[in-house]
Order: structure tokens, then C-alpha cells, then sequence
């Protein structure tokens, strides 16, 4: 007989600890070869594929599309080669299997502590659902601890309930409709409350994480901004004539990222994070600088590593490469974490002016608005110049408003005479 092996969910790194299922890329019954992608999953950082390590054929699958699971669940089974022996428990039955799934009746169950039917931790409500279902016999479905908190929470017991995952897995879907049911007669809204109830979104993945971090950001960074308008007519033009000398081509992002990492060299407090436990501040030796980009699935900020040694070729080229894979989903959490500095150019989205918020645990973010047509006194002359809004968070703990304005100051000049003053770096 084939040797079947379980595949978990690995850990993805960063800290992350849960991920969805958003498509399954393999069935039951297909034969997959080693390091083959089997699963696309969304964290909250990125989309990830996750290859199997084992080369055989699919024969279960755990979770359906749009689950949440946590790190070591089941992800797959395999049944792989055809092993002379094996070992009683496996020949017999399933062994050591799902959590919350038992052994084969030939083995000593586990002990588990077990809320007696009905019961509910203190301050929550027993959940009773209104149609008579026989209990469950033997341990219950649930491999998610999701799953059981929430029910746990609010007192539901879980062995009423027919689970509609694989095998009869009790999934969270089967859960909230329980809740949703047995407090249907209770709540009995009117109709004029039910067409107000609105759409519900769940803040999870790259949404959730991104509501968490701003949250967190506007909880502990005393944060501030200020703002100048500057005259981007000869960086337009110093752009034009390397973009016209037939070599790479050169972004505007590429320039102000460039002009970025070079008043960070000048005021490296802004390239610094607050260690809190430790109430010091942390100015780091390498600017790794993050970029705001809009994406179907929201707002990523992907890293550049080391930007503050790239000139603006090299820099315009990694920010291409980046962006592609932003928009393909196919980030890897690393490429998501690290970043020492912001640069957020929301003048794409064709707005002047922001105040952005500091991405969290950094200490300055530089906002860029769209460069457009306006009247500018030029040279003691009214005429009509490339004009951009620039803006500057940063998180009062690490400088004073002396060194906020002198950064951007010398950000705003590099703007208006960049041949000047980094011709020679760009």
C-alpha cells in the first residue's frame, strides 16, 4: 500500500500565524510532484503559494475556499511510493490525525477537558438552537481554535451542529449561521432595520492588517506634518533628457526616491525607529525604503532593500519589478516588512495634497501630490510652472520641527534644481 502523508500549512515567516484559502490549485484524486504549488493562500501580508514537499497523489483536501486556518493545520493529504512495511497504528487507522478528530477505536482516546453541554465562560449566554438535532457522538469535527473560540464564546455546543467541510468538518461558516439562527427570533428586526443594516466587510488579510497598523500607528506615534509647494519644472526636464538619451527609462518616483534617500543621508533621524521597551531612538545604518502601491486586493507597501546605494536607473527599474508583483499578488511577506522610510506618491490618484499616516513602527513618511500646470512667480516673473504639493508625517518623539522642515526643505530645492545639486547622483 501507498504511504499517505499529511501536509500542514507552514510557517510563512513574519510573525504570521493564520491564512486563507483563496483558491486550491491541485484535487483529489491529481498527482502532484514535489515543490508543485498546491494552494494559494492570503495572508495578512501577501498572496503566497504554498508548495508540498511530497510527490504523489491528492487524496483529501482540508478547507474549502475562504477559510481561515492557522499554522500547522492539515492542508492536503498525499499517498506517496509503496513503503515494504508499515507501522501497526497506520495500517489500522488514521493514527495521529486532525486535532480534534480522535484516533482509530483501536486506540486510547486523548484526554481533553470538556465544557459540560450548554455551558458558556462567564459573561456569555448559552446559544440554544431552536430545531432538536442529536448530539454528535464521539470528539467533535473542529480543527480551527477559531472555530471552537467562537463558538466557546457564545456558549454554543458544538456537537448539535453537522459540519459542511470535508468529512464533516465543522467550519466558521457553520457556526455564524448557528448563531445567526438561534438569535433570528430574538432580534426580529423591522424592515426598515434590515434595509439599513448595509454591507459587511470582514477586516481580514491585507485589509485587516492594514487596519491594524494605522491603528496602532495613530495610538503611538505623536505624529505631525508639514508642507511646501515646489516648482518640479526642471526635474521634469532633467527626466525628459534621460529618458531621451536612449538608455533605461528613468520614473518620477525613481527621481524623488533618489532625492529621498539623499536628505535622509543628511537628516538620518528620520531614518530611525522609537525602541519603546528600551525608550531609545534607533537611527538605522541602510535606508530600506518602502513605497505605497495600490493594488486589487488594496494598499501594499513593498520595500526597496538598501535604496540609499541605487542611482535612479537602478532604483526605477526595482520599483517596475516590485510593482508587477504587487499587482500579481505574488509578493512574499519579506517584501512587505523592514521598511525604514515612506515614500507615498498619491498624485497618481489625482490629488494635491495629504497627510499621510506613518507606517508603523517607522518615523517619516514623504507624501507626493499629482505635478501639474499653475502659476508660479519664476525668476521675479509670473509664469505657468510644473507645480507638486510635497508633505512630511514624521513622529515628533525622534526630531523637532527644525529637522522635519530642513529634510523637506532640501527635498523641495533637489526638486526645483536637481542638475544643481544631484545631477551627479541620479
Amino acid at each position: 500500500m501507498p504511504q499517505v502523508l499529511e501536509f500542514r500549512l507552514p510557517d510563512l515567516g513574519e510573525g504570521l500565524t493564520e491564512a486563507e484559502i483563496v483558491r486550491w490549485l491541485v484535487a483529489v484524486g491529481d498527482v502532484v510532484a514535489i515543490d508543485q504549488p498546491v494552494v494559494e493562500v492570503e495572508t495578512a501580508k501577501a498572496m503566497v503559494e504554498v508548495p508540498c514537499p511530497y510527490g504523489g497523489v491528492v487524496t483529501a483536501r482540508f478547507g474549502e475556499e475562504g477559510t481561515e486556518l492557522p499554522v500547522g493545520a492539515p492542508l492536503i493529504t498525499v499517498a506517496v511510493g509503496s513503503p515494504a512495511e508499515h507501522r501497526q497504528e497506520e495500517s489500522s487507522g488514521s493514527g495521529n490525525v486532525l486535532v480534534g478528530y480522535g484516533t482509530d477505536a483501536s486506540r486510547p482516546a486523548r484526554r481533553r477537558r470538556v465544557r459540560p453541554a450548554g455551558a458558556a465562560p462567564a459573561g456569555a449566554e448559552p446559544v440554544t438552537v431552536p430545531t432538536p438535532v442529536a448530539l454528535v457522538e464521539g470528539p467533535v469535527p473542529v480543527i480551527s481554535p477559531l472555530v471552537r473560540k467562537l463558538a466557546r464564546d457564545h456558549g454554543l455546543d458544538l456537537r448539535v451542529l453537522r459540519g459542511s467541510g470535508p468529512d464533516g468538518l465543522i467550519m466558521r461558516a457553520d457556526v455564524e449561521a448557528a448563531l445567526k439562527v438561534a438569535r433570528a427570533p430574538e432580534e426580529a428586526p423591522s424592515a426598515r432595520a434590515v434595509s439599513e443594516t448595509g454591507e459587511r466587510i470582514a477586516l481580514r488579510g491585507v485589509r485587516g492588517a492594514v487596519a491594524e497598523k494605522l491603528s496602532r500607528s495613530r495610538r503611538e506615534i505623536p505624529d505631525a506634518t508639514c508642507w511646501v509647494d515646489a516648482d518640479a519644472t526642471e526635474l521634469m526636464a532633467v527626466r525628459a533628457a534621460m529618458n531621451a538619451a536612449g538608455g533605461p527609462k528613468v520614473s518620477v518616483l525613481a527621481l524623488l526616491a533618489r532625492i529621498c534617500t539623499a536628505a535622509l543621508a543628511r537628516y538620518p533621524e528620520l531614518n530611525s525607529t522609537v525602541d519603546t521597551a528600551a525608550n531609545e531612538i534607533v537611527r538605522l545604518p541602510s535606508v530600506h525604503l518602502g513605497f505605497a502601491a495600490q493594488t486589487e486586493r488594496g494598499l501594499v507597501v513593498p520595500v526597496v532593500r538598501d535604496a540609499g546605494s541605487m542611482n535612479a536607473e537602478a532604483l526605477s527599474a526595482e520599483f517596475a519589478r516590485i510593482t508587477e508583483l504587487a499587482r500579481a499578488g505574488k509578493l512574499a511577506p519579506a517584501d512587505l516588512s523592514g521598511g525604514t522610510f515612506t515614500l507615498n506618491n498619491y498624485g497618481v490618484f489625482g490629488v494635491d495634497g495629504s497627510t499621510p499616516i506613518i507606517n508603523h513602527p517607522e518615523a517619516a513618511m514623504l507624501g507626493v501630490g499629482r505635478i501639474i500646470p499653475k502659476p508660479w512667480v519664476h525668476q521675479g516673473e509670473l509664469a505657468v510652472r510644473q507645480v507638486v504639493q510635497l508633505s512630511l508625517t514624521f513622529d515628533h518623539r525622534v526630531c523637532d520641527g527644525g529637522a522635519a522642515g530642513g529634510f523637506l526643505r532640501y527635498v523641495a530645492d533637489c526638486v526645483e534644481n536637481p542638475a544643481a545639486v544631484l545631477l551627479r547622483t541620479l
